[in-house]
């Protein structure tokens, strides 16, 4: 039988009450904050591993490698065993989680990709840290990509549109609004350092699938998909930018379900503070509006950073379930961190809420979680319980033989390049150089018509072309412009920038998709 509730810590004696996150407030959000070495990865591993015993999908990130024990039993200790025992945990026991681990770069787990199409120009330009003129081309290619069924999956396709607005400038400038080379070429050179941290691996297909985050064992267990993020975190910019990208993909994908019996799945985005450092306040306001809503999906977002100063107000307010690790208070500010935090807690009249943040132990925490009608519970100082599941990382073997055992092995780990943007681009400039050499010729041949027609009855004299050259006079005064025009086009369609500027003086790439 599934519990309706998690034990996340307690105490040996009454004035330390079990502390207790109700399945049906899984959803409400939550906070785990704390100094370094406070114990703050042991709270998510222990916490993940009760939403997933009680059936609950978990994807969480593992900035340091040490999640990945939880796809083992862990190990006896005594420490562990005497804390359980104050606690009151008559259950406790050794077991693992089912696991399924995930990479970005695939070295480490089962390759996590996405489109470009479904990251979109908001979240795209907020990896790349464009300004506010740049951010509009890349809206107009979005906008061109949707008009003419051009889709944008990679960076190649990427890449291959920025062209294609640099050689239809002037008219493209005309109907969408201004684009400069100037921005064009500022975009393609941050898209370079994006591909060299590794954003290609991101951007392609087979795009993730977020049923693959939900999956359930037989038994009803929920598994845990831990991603393995410790390269990932050397581009903050594109860590943020991914996590932001899946919560929005299962706030627009995930259908309503109201106030669920438990969350249909809880996201763990660690070192939340990355996500709002330098994030321009539109991108605030979506997290913000993503926190808010995404809660009537089933969807449980809980944040784990430092300091709770590291998450703005708006969306500070939207956590109902928090776990506050020591804070230590060496300086001034450091001091006004501590009465901020203390100050978001329910008051507690047996102790001062800023004394105990700062003097807790590692492993044990102030709590506060929301109580049967949903308002925020009373603050209590709490032991946290111990980990079932293998405390620290595990062997790179036995990771490799958990992913062929995995239900998405094989999956993911074959890159597919479909048709879109980058090859349909390259046919229409082909077909447009064909249809341009094609007419090309025809003019030389209707040149040539006429000047043989003109030859048959030319007199014979001294400005007579001599016999046998079969050439026709140099281009006189009395050519056309259309004469002119080819003969010029002709001279440059043997190199490749002459092919350009057929592409872009001809218009091809407009007609016919």
């Amino acid at each position: 039988m599934i519990a309706e509730r998690i034990l996340v810590g307690g105490g040996g004696d009454s004035a330390r009450a079990p502390q207790i996150l109700r399945l049906g407030h899984g959803n409400r959000h939550g906070l785990i904050a704390g100094a370094t070495g406070t114990g703050k990865t042991i709270t998510m591993q222990i916490m993940a591993e009760e939403f997933s015993n009680a059936g609950v999908p978990v994807f969480l990130t593992d900035i340091k490698g040490d999640c990945s024990g939880m796809a083992l039993p862990g190990t006896p200790r005594d420490g562990l065993e005497r804390r359980a025992e104050s606690i009151g945990l008559q259950d406790y026991g050794y077991r693992e989680c089912p696991v399924i681990f995930w990479d970005f770069f695939g070295a480490h787990g089962h390759p996590v990709r996405a489109t470009i199409a479904e990251v979109g120009p908001l979240l795209l330009s907020r990896m790349l840290d464009l300004t506010e003129a740049q951010e509009g081309v890349i809206n107009v290619a979005f906008r061109i990509s949707d008009d003419e069924g051009l889709p944008i999956l990679d960076l190649k396709d990427l890449r291959a549109m920025l062209g294609f607005l640099g050689e239809n400038q002037r008219e493209i400038s005309r109907t969408y609004g201004n684009v400069t080379t100037a921005s064009i070429g500022a975009i393609q050179r941050k898209l370079l350092v994006l591909e060299n941290q590794g954003a290609a691996h991101f951007f392609s297909e087979p795009a993730l699938e977020l049923a693959d985050l939900m999956r359930v064992t037989p038994d009803g267990r929920g598994f845990v998909s831990i991603l393995h993020a410790e390269r990932l975190m050397r581009t903050p910019q594109l860590y943020a930018t991914f996590l932001l990208w899946l919560l929005s993909q299962l706030f627009e994908e995930l259908p309503e379900v109201g106030n669920p019996d438990k969350p249909v799945l809880v996201f763990f985005f660690d070192e939340a503070h990355l996500l709002f450092n330098g994030a321009p306040r539109a991108l605030v306001e979506k997290v913000e509006r993503v926190a808010r809503l995404i809660r009537s999906k089933g969807v449980g977002v809980y944040f784990i950073t430092q300091n709770p100063d590291d998450v703005p107000d708006t969306v500070l307010g939207q956590l109902g379930n928090r776990v506050q690790h020591a804070l230590r208070a060496f300086t001034a500010r450091d001091q006004q961190a501590l009465r901020r935090a203390a100050q978001t807690y329910r008051p507690n009249p047996r102790f001062d809420i800023a004394e105990a943040i700062r003097d807790v132990g590692v492993g044990e925490a102030v709590t506060s979680f929301l109580e049967d009608r949903g308002n925020p519970g009373m603050a209590e100082r709490t032991l946290i319980r111990p980990p079932a599941s293998l405390i620290g990382p595990i062997e790179e073997g036995q990771r490799q033989m958990l992913m062929l055992r995995s239900p998405v092995a094989g999956k993911y780990e074959r890159v597919v390049d479909s048709d879109s943007a980058h090859e349909m681009l390259a046919r229409r400039a082909e077909a447009a150089a064909r249809e341009a050499e094609a007419a090309l010729q025809a003019v030389e041949r209707e040149k040539e018509r006429e000047f043989n027609n003109a030859r048959r009855y030319e007199p014979a004299g001294r400005n007579a072309p001599r016999s046998g050259t079969g050439r026709a006079p140099a281009a006189r005064r009395g050519d056309t412009a259309v004469d002119a025009f080819a003969k010029s086009m002709a001279r440059q369609l043997g190199s490749r920038s002459g092919q350009a500027l057929m592409r872009g003086v001809l218009g091809g790439l407009l007609r016919g998709r």
